[in-house]
């Protein structure tokens, strides 16, 4: 007797799989146009990237600042992406000194037990800019930023971290900040006469 035929099995339609691919396809573009937007929105909310704005002058000095001053290493770095930061105040035309620069840390709350719950991070940067012959370009200023934590002694190396990333990020603003007042600096031209004097009268040549 003979046996009934099996019915056939369909074959999947040779659209099927480049049909998933390209929902694949357009699903990839839709996730990278919504980053693209979103770095949209980021841009017109003011965010960008720290840049070293257009300096007026070409060689500075560092004075002041301690032989291990992580801001001093930020500000050398930043400062050498468009200007020359030269080794002796005589090869400078302005002079960035140091006044006060410092880390600061205290406790603001604590439980009945004396045990820290809360810490405040201060970061303290006071300078000044001068000519190399000592005119003042830029008045003492004082830079402070403060940034409070939570503290745990359980979590003692998580908050040694953070701590660290605290001051890191305020270092970057602090010196963000310098960057900005030094732009806007009106250093001496070289061989200019001195403010309230007028040059000397050349010798008359005449018999």
């Amino acid at each position: 007797m003979p046996r009934p035929a099996r019915p056939a099995r369909h074959a999947p339609a040779p659209a099927a799989l480049p049909r998933r691919r390209l929902l694949a396809v357009g699903l990839g573009l839709a996730t990278g146009l919504a980053g693209l937007s979103g770095l949209s929105s980021l841009s017109g909310c003011g965010f960008a990237l720290r840049q070293t704005p257009p300096l007026p002058f070409t060689r500075i000095y560092l004075s002041g600042f301690g032989a291990r001053s992580p801001l001093a290493t930020e500000l050398r770095a930043r400062l050498a992406e468009s200007v020359q930061v030269v080794a002796t105040p005589g090869q400078a035309e302005v002079v960035l000194q140091s006044l006060v620069d410092r880390r600061e840390r205290s406790v603001v709350a604590s439980t009945a037990a004396g045990q820290v719950r809360e810490l405040q991070l201060r970061l303290r940067f006071e300078f000044s800019l001068l000519s190399p012959g000592g005119r003042q370009l830029i008045a003492p200023s004082e830079l402070m930023l403060t940034r409070d934590m939570s503290y745990s002694e359980t979590a003692a190396l998580g908050k040694a971290q953070e701590e660290a990333e605290l001051y890191a990020a305020m270092q970057a603003d602090v010196v963000q900040q310098v960057l900005r007042r030094l732009a806007r600096a009106e250093p001496t031209p070289p061989h200019a006469p001195a403010a309230g004097t007028t040059p000397a009268a050349k010798p008359s040549t005449r018999p």
